[in-house]
């Protein structure tokens, strides 16, 4: 059982997480709405999707190095008041009011995307596996409930696309109350020095294999989102039945989201659950490659939710069980998150990419395998019972803070 504090704790990850893909996921069903209310370009405002991407790339270690120095739990709440202003900031004028506001929305957010890791690492040191669970889950449901609800608040409800995008700040402030009661931890330089790591991260070659299996689910994530209604209608399926079956997708990939962590949490090596996640991955894929049929591609679908959603989590989970510290989880957070996403901000221009050149979404797909195919290997590495710094492992198997394995 949790104390008060603990669950004050867990909930207030929680409803952080919520704001962390609902800002974002509610813009894609908009699209056209603004860009005919702002008369931008189709490119400008694919641009739209790409730029939060770009940020998180570029600033996801910047937010682990403040957090080692002002605390987790301020620079996350810092990042809630950035992620306010630009929620209010990207609805209030024209073109360069909706660029800046989506720049600082991507600000506002890394530093939860980073950071919750670690406090997961730190908090929660012997139940990691349940509380990511929590925590993915808690990002697929509200990044979908965002993505559903737009077109019904802009058009049921005649709230226009500024409104409905305006609605989201409600949640982070909501968000920004209840983690409020985080503030008071101890100082950030006692948790500062505990957490010093012997060496860069970006030397271990344990935290590149973390970082590229952070990347290569990031990719395959990003490029099914944008592309797969497309994919959809060159097999003859008309454009509502596609989007109501992204829908299917996103909600196939919420149980293995959560069920994923809990295994990985209980075994000292993850190899077997990441074999299976990835074959399962592979099979959707290998489905969309082969097969036509509605039946058959509904089952490829399902097929690449439950390895999607699974290798999220894992992805998270691997942050917690390779690292020995918080300090060390963050910094991990910080580089599989920044190589993670500038690979995904690469993955739907390059498919795009394909597309125009060869006219056929074959090529894709077989890229889609490939990715797949690398998922599987760097899995298999960032999965074996050891940490980014190996010569502290035998020393940190004494200390009653690490997560033992089962």
């Amino acid at each position: 059982m949790m104390n008060t504090k603990k669950t004050v704790l867990l909930a207030g990850i929680i409803l952080v997480s919520f704001c962390l893909r609902t800002p974002l996921t509610a813009v894609g069903p908009l699209v056209d709405l603004i860009r005919a209310d702002l008369a931008i370009s189709n490119g400008l405002a694919g641009f739209l999707t790409a730029l939060p991407l770009l940020v998180f790339a570029a600033f996801s270690p910047a937010s682990s190095m403040l957090g080692s120095k002002i605390g987790n739990e301020l620079t996350i709440l810092i990042g809630l008041l950035i992620l306010t202003a630009g929620v209010l900031f990207r609805s209030a004028g024209g073109t360069a009011a909706l660029l800046a506001g989506t720049f600082f929305i991507g600000l506002g957010i890394v530093a939860g995307n980073v950071l919750i890791p670690s406090i997961i690492k730190q908090k929660f040191p012997d139940k990691v596996g349940i509380v990511t669970s929590a925590y993915s889950v808690s990002m697929f449901i509200s990044g979908g409930l965002a993505s559903g609800l737009s077109i019904p608040l802009a058009d049921g409800l005649h709230l226009g696309w500024r409104y409905t995008l305006d609605a989201s700040a409600v949640l982070v402030l909501a968000a920004l109350l209840l983690w409020l009661p985080q503030l008071r931890q101890p100082n950030p330089a006692a948790l500062r020095k505990a957490a010093a790591a012997p060496a860069s991260i970006w030397r271990s070659p344990l935290a590149w294999q973390v970082s590229l299996f952070m990347g290569l689910q990031s990719f395959l994530f990003y490029c099914v989102v944008a592309w797969l209604p497309a994919i959809l209608r060159s097999y003859g399926i008309n454009a509502a039945t596609a989007g109501w079956m992204l829908t299917f997708y996103q909600i196939c990939a919420i149980p293995a989201s959560f069920i994923a962590p809990v295994f990985a949490d209980r075994c000292s090596d993850q190899r077997g659950i990441t074999v299976v996640v990835c074959l399962i991955y592979l099979a959707g894929m290998l489905i969309f490659f082969l097969g036509s049929g509605f039946f058959l591609l509904l089952l490829g679908i399902a097929l690449i939710a439950t390895g999607s959603g699974a290798s999220i989590s894992l992805a998270f989970t691997f942050i917690c069980l390779r690292t020995s510290s918080a300090g060390q989880a963050s910094e991990l957070s910080g580089m599989s998150q920044s190589v993670g996403y500038l690979l995904a901000a690469t993955g739907p221009a390059l498919l795009g990419f394909l597309f125009d050149y060869s006219q056929t979404w074959t090529s894709s797909i077989v890229l889609w395998i490939l990715a797949t195919v690398l998922l599987l290997y760097f899995g298999l590495c960032a999965g074996k019972d050891r940490y980014v710094f190996p010569r502290e492992q035998a020393e940190n198997a004494l200390k009653e803070e690490e997560v033992k394995p089962c």
